[in-house]
C-alpha cells in the first residue's frame, strides 16, 4: 500500500483486511466499513474529497448494490431522474432554495463560486492547467494528468478562469443602439 501511496486502518486476519476498517486511496477518497481477504466485502461507504459519497454493498471488491449522493445532497437515481434533464436545467441548490434574484447569475451548484487560478479550469474535483495538462486538488496537489480526450472536453465544457468575448462585431452590436449601426442613413434596402 505505501507503493502505491495508499493506507489502511482497521482489522486484520493473517496480514489482510478483515472486519471493519477505513482504507484511504492516494486521491484521498476514503472507504469506511466492512473488509474480508483483503477486499471490501460487507457494508461500507465512500468518501470522495468533494464531499460526494456511495453507500453500498460489496462482494469480493465489487460493488453490487449502492446509493451515489452529491456533496449538495442529490440523490441519484438510475430510473425517473429528472435532475438536469432537457426540461430543467437548474442546479440541484436552485431547485431546493429557488433561483438567485435578478442580475445574480449562479454560474456552478456552489454560490459564490470557487475562485479558479489564473489560466485554468474548473474541472470539479480540481482545477486544470492546459499548459502542463495537469489537474490539481484546490490546495494545489497533483489529481492526474488529462489525457487527449479529457484535455478537449475541458477546454470545451469547464469554466475558466478569465473572460473573453466571443464572435461579436463591435461595429454592428445591438448594444450599441439601432441608429448607431444603421448604415443606411435610415433607408431601408
Amino acid at each position: 500500500m505505501e507503493l502505491i501511496g495508499s493506507s489502511y486502518e482497521g482489522d486484520t486476519k493473517n496480514g489482510r483486511m478483515d472486519g471493519k476498517g477505513v482504507y484511504t486511496f492516494p486521491t484521498e477518497t476514503k472507504y469506511k466499513g466492512e473488509m474480508k481477504n483483503g477486499m471490501f466485502h460487507g457494508k461500507g461507504v465512500l468518501h470522495f474529497p468533494n464531499g460526494s459519497t456511495y453507500e453500498g454493498t460489496w462482494e469480493n471488491g465489487r460493488a453490487t448494490q449502492g446509493l451515489y449522493t452529491f456533496a449538495d445532497g442529490l440523490k441519484y437515481q438510475e430510473e425517473a431522474w429528472d435532475y438536469c434533464d432537457g426540461y430543467d436545467r437548474r442546479f440541484y441548490s436552485e431547485r431546493c432554495n429557488g433561483l438567485r434574484p435578478a442580475g445574480e447569475s449562479q454560474l456552478t451548484d456552489q454560490h459564490p463560486p470557487r475562485v479558479i487560478p489564473e489560466g485554468c479550469y474548473d474541472c470539479l474535483d480540481g482545477f486544470y492547467d492546459p499548459n502542463t495538462r495537469v489537474v490539481s486538488y484546490d490546495t494545489g496537489e497533483f489529481l492526474r494528468n488529462a489525457d487527449d480526450s479529457e484535455h478537449a472536453w475541458i477546454v470545451r465544457t469547464c469554466r475558466k478562469a478569465w473572460d473573453e468575448v466571443v464572435n461579436v462585431d463591435c461595429e454592428r452590436s445591438y448594444a450599441t443602439g439601432p441608429e448607431e449601426n444603421d448604415t443606411n442613413g435610415g433607408v431601408d434596402e
